[in-house]
């Protein structure tokens, strides 16, 4: 996926552990997992925004888009 979550390094920034931020953001320590593995498939902007909330970050640190190596040949 193009797409890549960054979300590993920004609570690593923050110095926040993932089930300090789930609690915070109200979803379980579970689909915050998912989400860190790029396992997902969509987040509600609701959440993002939460996320960007509790990490004092822009979205924009937390979603990287990365051009496929495949798709670039």
């Amino acid at each position: 996926m193009s797409i890549v979550i960054n979300l590993d390094v920004m609570l690593a920034r923050r110095k926040m552990a993932s089930k300090d931020l789930a609690e915070v953001v109200g979803i379980t320590a579970q689909n915050l997992s998912i989400l860190k593995t790029g396992k997902a498939k969509a987040i509600r902007f609701a959440t993002l925004e939460a996320i960007c909330r509790a990490l004092a970050c822009q979205p924009g640190d937390i979603l990287e888009y990365r051009q496929d190596s495949a798709a670039s040949e």
